[in-house]
């Protein structure tokens, strides 16, 4: 084998990916060969200073400087409450579509009809409040990009 070879073997001796022959072979290399011990040292205070490096996305400072705006803030929360009451309105008019016969029988008391009105709406407040839960959980949750 030639130095090249050796060296193509470098990064995965680094990374810790060479099987215990692939290992041997090149750590036998390592004991004759000055040169490429040389780079493999340069290569591992590479990798160290590269380890330790974390880098902020430009896209991340530029929402941060988005998001410090008053304005930006008050429009986004103006938009989530008008939007959640819409879908409140609309699933209880849904709501008591379904049980629009019922409501109209004259046969029933009054605290009944109030009663599923209220269950109506409590159900459509309750759905739309989980729905925002889950969506801005979603977008929070630090473990969504990790693959098994």
């Amino acid at each position: 084998m030639t130095c090249q070879d050796y060296k193509d073997l470098m990064m995965g001796y680094l990374d810790n990916e060479l099987d215990d022959d692939q290992k041997q072979i090149f750590e036998q290399h390592l004991l004759n060969c000055s040169d490429c011990k040389k780079e493999l040292q340069e290569f591992r205070q590479l990798k160290e200073i590269t380890d330790e490096v974390h880098f902020v996305e430009l896209e991340d400072r530029i929402w941060d400087r988005y998001w410090s705006g008053v304005y930006n803030r008050i429009e986004r929360g103006v938009g989530w409450i008008l939007s959640s009451v819409a879908a409140i309105i609309l699933l209880i008019y849904v709501g008591f579509k379904a049980i629009e016969d019922i409501i109209k029988d004259p046969t029933l008391g009054i605290l009944l009809k109030v009663a599923l009105l209220m269950l109506i709406t409590g159900i459509a407040t309750l759905f739309v409040s989980v729905l925002r839960e889950k969506l801005y959980f979603r977008k929070k949750d630090r473990y969504k990009d990790v693959r098994r």
